[in-house]
Parts: structure tokens; sequence; C-alpha cells
């Protein structure tokens, strides 16, 4: 009784309606049959009056919608006498809303499963040892803290215990539990394993993983796609049908009644529900394979996508690039030259930087401090360090700083950093970024996918991403792009709807800009996320097939949703056209076609084809945990030039 008491108050026409009928059934059983006639017949035409209103308004602003038809057999009915069958048809469209909350809360639960696991308290240690539990918000990097067993993890941390497993499944979708070390990354969001375990914050609770999808998830939960006003594209036709069909049964017939039996089946609302249905099946779906799509227009774009531009650099390759090789010039001391570009660079967030310093201090060197550093965007670093200048960056820009500086001719795969020390050229390091294990097979899913045009665009020199574009078989390459050049390439590229793939700050313009933005935000920067339209968080370029897929499969559903309520609504027409079903029949029939609608619209929960998720398992094999490379990057990019690396 308090389950329907609330539902009544929250759906109060419905409620109203129920009341009516009850009413009127309770007069004709004391033999009011005329007072139950007219009281039934003058709220419904009040309701048809109300729909009516906002039809106007909508037919003032150029749409036609498909309420037109439930007006009209509303009204239909009640002049004929068939009172009962309005009454049923008022009830339909009261509880076409509730229907259509039900069905969506279903596709969602997803969602709402991450939503609901948002951390509110973390444990903190402290010095001593001691237990305080504290509201996460209020938790620092550097705090320690105590994660007991089958526990959230409240924000991004380093493992602190030996060993420990997490339960993943809610960001990444892997059902499988996975072990962590000492020193290993741990998200937030993560079900701690049987055993109590220790890490320490990285970052504040804003600025984790979990928290960075939730504000997605509730981004995406407020949208509305534009295949659910598809439906209104179908209301002219359909209204038009309907009205044919059931205009000759009057005219063969002689009977008005046959008019409103037909219109009475003819009520729309399969086609209104549907839609808004599958779309939220589809984001639920990218949702639990790590996929967060941020607004649901994005999915019925990726459906249309027929060109895939991609960044290179941390998308197509590993985005961990390693020294390989240390090349000093004249009496400059390799270990010194690493040891002063290691200094300049640990102020600098960007992945190069991080490979640069993590280079230096593997081999034990002394890094020095810097008050002057000074990163400048799409360029390099400068920094003062020992009392030497030091500048870190791509030749053209060292050039300006230093004499002398000699390009270094570089094996393909390979980039390379130039070093100015004192305003002299002090020499070069190389670096090398693997491509990822399941590039290639990703692009070859997208071909069966059926995009047309695939492409890398990126900021690195053409000698060193000529020969990955080429083993990934991208035969259009765009190099030396800096984020302008970028935008404009994507600007002009057809055929359209074109997806933008890539992950650093250099790439949120033009993920704004593309007609579907994908960053890959398992380590891209936190502007390419908040620019970009679908975001992974997962460290796996596989998703971006799956994305595509679910985009396909979920216009796909809404589409043979919306087309079986029509289907079904014209065959109940037709049986109504000859008499064989009577008014209050074809409306309580319309429930059934509702529901049927909704469980088909309902199947896109499942978008998504089998094949791509061995692509993805062979992906997160080869190239482990995403979490390992969860840590968000913030730096600019500082572009390429021949001989240089994308910074």
């Amino acid at each position: 009784m308090r389950r329907l008491l609330a539902a009544a108050r929250r759906y109060p026409l419905v409620g109203l309606a129920v009341l009516v009928g009850a009413v009127g059934l309770a007069l004709l059983a004391a033999d009011l049959e005329p007072i139950a006639r007219w009281g039934v017949s003058i709220f419904a035409l009040g309701v048809a009056l109300k729909e009516g209103v906002g039809m106007v308004r909508s037919l003032l602003s150029g749409q036609f919608g498909l309420d037109v038809l439930a007006i009209m057999a509303i009204v239909s009915t009640v002049v004929v006498g068939e009172y009962w069958a309005s009454l049923v048809i008022v009830i339909m469209l009261a509880g076409g809303e509730a229907l259509e909350d039900v069905a969506a809360g279903r596709a969602q639960r997803e969602l709402r499963s991450l939503l609901g696991k948002v951390p509110q308290q973390a444990h903190r240690l402290s010095a001593e040892g001691d237990v305080e539990d504290v509201a996460v918000d209020e938790v620092s990097p550097g705090d320690r803290l105590l994660v007991r067993p089958s526990e959230v993890v409240p924000v991004d941390g380093e493992l602190a215990s030996a060993a420990a497993t997490f339960d993943e499944s809610s960001l990444t979708g892997e059902s499988m539990p996975v072990e962590r070390q000492r020193g290993d990354a741990v998200l937030s969001g993560s079900l701690a394993g049987a055993d109590a375990v220790e890490i320490v914050a990285t970052a504040r609770a804003a600025d984790s993983q979990y928290q960075r999808i939730v504000a997605l998830v509730e981004e995406a939960s407020q949208s509305r796609a534009p295949i659910v006003r598809l439906a209104d594209r179908y209301a002219l036709p359909f209204t038009i049908v309907s009205l044919v069909i059931a205009g000759v049964a009057w005219a063969l017939s002689g009977d008005p009644v046959r008019f409103a039996e037909v219109l009475v089946v003819a009520t729309p609302c399969p086609l209104l529900i549907a839609a808004p249905v599958a779309f939220m099946g589809g984001m639920s779906s990218a949702a639990k394979h790590g996929i967060v799509v941020k607004n649901a227009a994005a999915l019925e774009r990726l459906a249309r996508t027929r060109t895939v531009a991609f960044d290179k650099t941390g998308t197509l390759t590993q985005g961990h690039p390693q020294v390989v090789a240390v090349h000093p010039v004249d009496a400059m001391d390799a270990d010194e030259m690493l040891r002063l570009v290691g200094s300049a660079e640990r102020y600098s967030s960007h992945v190069l930087a991080a490979a640069l310093v993590e280079a230096a201090t593997d081999r034990g060197l002394a890094l020095g401090s810097s008050e002057d550093a000074r990163e400048v965007a799409t360029h390099g670093v400068t920094a003062t360090v020992d009392g030497l200048a030091v500048v870190v960056g791509k030749p053209a820009f060292v050039a300006e700083h230093a004499a002398g500086v000699e390009r270094r001719e570089l094996p393909s795969g390979e980039s390379a950093v130039y070093v100015a020390v004192d305003g002299e050229f002090a020499g070069t390091v190389v670096l090398r970024d693997e491509v990822r294990p399941d590039a290639a097979a990703t692009l070859r899913v997208l071909g069966e996918l059926g995009i047309q045009r695939t492409l890398m665009v990126t900021g690195d020199v053409e000698a060193t991403a000529r020969p990955i574009a080429a083993g990934l078989g991208i035969g259009e390459l765009h190099a030396e792009c800096l984020p302008e050049d970028k935008v404009r390439i994507v600007r002009e590229l057809q055929p359209r709807p074109v997806v933008m793939v890539g992950d650093g700050v250099n790439d949120a313009p033009v993920l704004a800009v593309s007609d579907v933005g994908i960053a890959m935000g398992a380590r891209g920067s936190t502007a390419a996320s908040e620019s970009a339209d679908v975001v992974i968080m997962l460290d796996d370029v596989a998703r971006v097939a799956r994305a595509v897929s679910i985009g396909q499969r979920t216009v796909r559903v809404a589409l043979q949703s919306i087309w079986m309520g029509i289907i079904i609504s014209v065959g109940l027409m037709l049986v109504a056209a000859f008499g064989f079903l009577p008014a209050i029949a074809g409306a309580a029939l319309q429930e059934v076609v509702d529901l049927v609608a909704i469980l088909g619209a309902l199947r896109a929960v499942r978008a998504g084809e089998a094949r791509l998720s061995g692509l993805e398992r062979a992906g997160r094999t080869r190239t482990g945990p995403a979490s390992e490379d969860a840590r968000p990057v913030e730096a600019p990019s500082r572009g390429s030039a021949p001989g240089g690396v994308t910074r």
C-alpha cells in the first residue's frame, strides 16, 4: 500500500485516472450509468485539453509530435460513447512516463551502481598508527590510509602493504580480481579483498579516478539523444496513415465508432518510449565496459562514424617512452648531462619528463633543484640547475638558446630531446615508445565496423611517426602538427562523422571540435577528458572499437523498437478497421504493445559484440592492468620538430 501511495504521489495523473475509474465502476454498480459516463468523459476531455495546449505550442514552434493521435483518440472515443476506452487511453498516456522511468531505471543499473558506491569516509593512519575516520574530501596526497576488507578504496594511491588483491570490475569490467604489489598504483573505486591493506594517497578525492568517473556518469545520465527525436520524424506519416485507415473504415462501414476504434490502437506510446530506453541501455553497457559516454548524442554519432583519427603517443603507442641512449657532445659526460636533464624536467608533469627523470634516478644520479624552471608550451623547458642554464626540448627551441645544435638521424620508432647547457649544445637523449600490441587489431575491427578512413594526426616528426603508421596499416599521416594544425585537419576531414582519439592536453582542442572526441582517460589529462564526448577509463585502445560497436547496436535497437511499434500498431489498426477489435480491447492492447517495445529497447543494455571482448582481454594481458598507468598527466604538449619528440 505504501508503494502504491508513493507511486500515486509521483505520478498524480495516473492515480487520479485510476480513482476516476474506480468511482465510475461504483456508479455503474449503483445503476447510475449516466453519471459515470459524464464523469469519465469530462475527465478524459480535460486531460485531452491539457495535452492539447502542449500540442498547439509544439505546432506553433514547427514541431509535429505523436501526441496528436492520442488526443484525437481520446476525443473520438468520448464522442462515440466509448468513454471507458478514453479512460484507458488516458491511463496509458499518463502511465507511459512511469513505464519509461521503470525501463530507464533498469537500463541505468550499471550507471547507478557507480554512483551508489562513492566513498564518503577514509580511515587515516597517524604516525603513531592510530586510525582516524575522516571525510574523504579531507584526504591529502601523502596520507597513509587503512582500507578494510571489502571496502571501496576512497582515493587513488600506492599500495603500502606487501601485496593485495582488488576487485576492479566497477572500473574496468574485468570480473577477475587483480593482484597488486607494494608500490603499485591502486585506483579509487576498487574493492579491497579479504585482507586489510594500507595505501598512501597520491591524489585528492576530486582528482581521483573513481570520482572522475562519477562526475562523467552524472553528466551522461542527464543527456537526451537526437535519436529520441527520430520518433517525431515518423509522426506526420504515421498520423496520415492512421487517419486514412480510420477514415476508410468509417466510410466503408458507415459507423463512426469504427473511426474511434482505429485511432485507439494508433496511439504512439511505443514510439515515444522505445528510443530513450534504448539509449540509456547503450550508455549503461558502455559504462560497464569502462567507457563513459558523456552525452547520449555521442552514441548516435558513433553509430554513423566513417572516419577515425588517432593521436600517436599514448594512444596508438604505449605512452611509456623509455630512454634508450644518451649522446653527449665534446667533453660533456653522459651521466652529468642526464642528471641536468632530469633535474630540469622534474618540474614538469609531462609523460616525457617523467621518463627522463626516471632514467636519471634509475642510474642513481642526484638531481639538483631549480627556482626558475619554466615550461614553454609546445617547445621545451628551461631551468637553472646548480648554477648552470639548462634547456631541454625540440631542436629549434634549443637552437634559440645555444649554438651548434646538430640534428640526429634516428632509427624508426625512436625520438630525441635536445639539450643545451650554458648556451652550448650538450647533446641528445634518445627515447623509444612501443606500439600497443592490440592497436593493429583495433584498426582491423574498426574497418569491419564500417570505418572508411583512418589516419594518424601527431605532433611527432614524420621520420618517427611514419614507420609506426605503416606498421599499423595507416596510409594517411599528418606529422609535426601543433594543436591548431590538428583542429584544422579534423575540421576538413571527410567523410563524416569524424572521431578523434587522443590523451594529452594538446589534444583537448581537437577533441572538442571533432564530431566525437574520445579521450584515453586512464593516463590522459583532465583537460582532454573534459573536452571529449567519450572517455575510456582504461589504458586500452581496443575500447575505441567497443565504443563504436555499442553506438551502432544502440541505434539499431532503437530503430528496431520504433519500427516494431509502428508495425504492430498498423496491424492492430487494420484489425480494428474490419470491426474485430472493440475500442476498450484495443486500448488495453496498447499497454501490451508498450511493454513489448520497452523489452525490445532494453536489449541495448547488452550492446557491443562478443568478438571485441577477446581483443580487449588480449590488450590487458599484454600491456598490463590499466591502473598501473592511471596517474593523470597534466602538462602542455610541446609539439615536435625534425629530430624532436612530441612534448
